[in-house]
């Protein structure tokens, strides 16, 4: 009986426990919810005891062009990238340029020893001799038809072989002009002579290499390119192309010369997006001074949106700097204020600056929001 009493009694305790375990918990009781803490905590809303201390002026407006930052490569003009070309085969002997040389047009770049000086040179007597054989027997044609001991046909057959032998002996003439060998001094070194003004970009041939398409297979040796105009070749988001046009003005500014700001137009937009990315090549031509700008250099291009949009202007007093951002504030009503971040454009006449985001024109702010700040930071 004393056992069955105790056991009841234990059950009775642990019951208590469960209740008042029930009732500690309960969020009936007055307890506040984690959703209350949630909702009042607002650390860019403050209050303040006289809010009408802290005038009010409403934001201006500017009507502007957005400006669209892009980053990209130097890179040659194609147009002003020329081959030097070898037209003869064989052993080069000299080399007078290198790469990255400054040449001018006319330079010599190289020199170059070719078994084809021979056979053009070859060619050439034959059909000097040829041609003076056939002009002998055109001038004894026309005699003897003079005197009619030939009929007409055999002076045109022999006036017609005169012409044929001139037509050769100019194409071997030729083809020792285009070699650059003089006809009256053949030599078996041809030389190469830069075809323009500018730098060497590549270079295909050593001393003793082979030149020329017979040996090396190509007749390139040189990349020569006019740096005094480049490309900046940019990538142009898909949502950004609207903004931009055909001899848009560009302003490049370089990364290896903060202080260097060159001014370009666009170009070419190009008609294909990169399926990747969704960009499309953008490309700005630059005059570049001085060769200022080296090929692969990365720059940033500001261009400016044909497409123009009001902007809010605000003073400069309304405008708080703090952890390296910029905000203002607007009233929220019940003697609140709250700060609100802003992007910050150009800087206008009487104090005024241009908010690009954040806040609308005619919205309201306080007037000198370091004011506030501080009188905030004292509570």
């Amino acid at each position: 009986m004393k056992t069955r009493a105790l056991q009841l009694g234990g059950g009775l305790a642990i019951c208590l426990a469960l209740t008042a375990c029930e009732k500690k918990f309960n969020p009936a009781d007055g307890a506040p919810p984690h959703a209350q803490v949630i909702e009042t905590s607002n650390r860019g809303l403050v209050r303040v005891d006289h809010p009408e201390q802290y005038p009010l002026t409403a934001a201006g407006q500017i009507e502007d062009v957005n400006t669209l930052n892009v980053t990209g490569t130097v890179n040659p003009d194609i147009s002003r990238e020329v081959p030097v070309i070898s037209l003869a085969s064989g052993r080069v002997v000299d080399i007078r340029a290198r790469l990255d040389d400054y040449v001018k047009k006319g330079d010599l770049l190289l020199r170059v020893q070719s078994p084809d000086i021979t056979n053009a040179y070859d060619t050439y007597l034959k059909a000097a001799n040829d041609e003076l054989l056939a002009n002998k027997a055109y001038v004894r044609a026309k005699d003897l038809y003079a005197h009619g001991a030939i009929s007409l046909g055999m002076l045109e057959q022999a006036e017609d072989t005169e012409n044929d032998a001139k037509a050769d002996l100019n194409a071997a003439e030729q083809q020792l002009e285009t070699l650059g060998v003089k006809k009256d001094h053949p030599s078996s070194i041809v030389n190469v002579y830069a075809p323009i003004s500018g730098v060497i970009v590549a270079q295909n041939v050593t001393n003793a290499a082979a030149a020329g398409v017979t040996y090396s297979g190509t007749p390139n040796v040189f990349t020569i390119a006019d740096l005094s105009t480049v490309w900046i070749l940019c990538d142009v988001y898909e949502n950004d192309l609207p903004k931009i046009q055909l001899g848009q003005r560009a302003q490049v500014h370089l990364n290896a010369y903060p202080d260097k700001v060159l001014t370009g137009h666009i170009s070419d937009i190009g008609p294909v997006l990169d399926p990747t990315i969704r960009t499309a090549k953008v490309r700005i031509e630059v005059p570049n001074p001085g060769n200022l700008l080296r090929l692969g250099m990365f720059v940033t291009a500001t261009l400016e949106s044909r497409q123009k949009e009001l902007h809010a202007v605000v003073p400069s007093t309304a405008i708080l700097h703090l952890h390296d951002r910029e905000w203002v504030f607007v009233p929220a009503g019940n003697g609140q204020f709250q700060r609100v971040e802003v992007n910050i454009g150009k800087t206008l006449p009487g104090g005024q600056l241009e908010v690009l985001s954040g806040i609308q024109p005619g919205q309201q702010i306080v007037n000198s929001a370091l004011q506030l700040e501080e009188t905030v930071e004292a509570q």
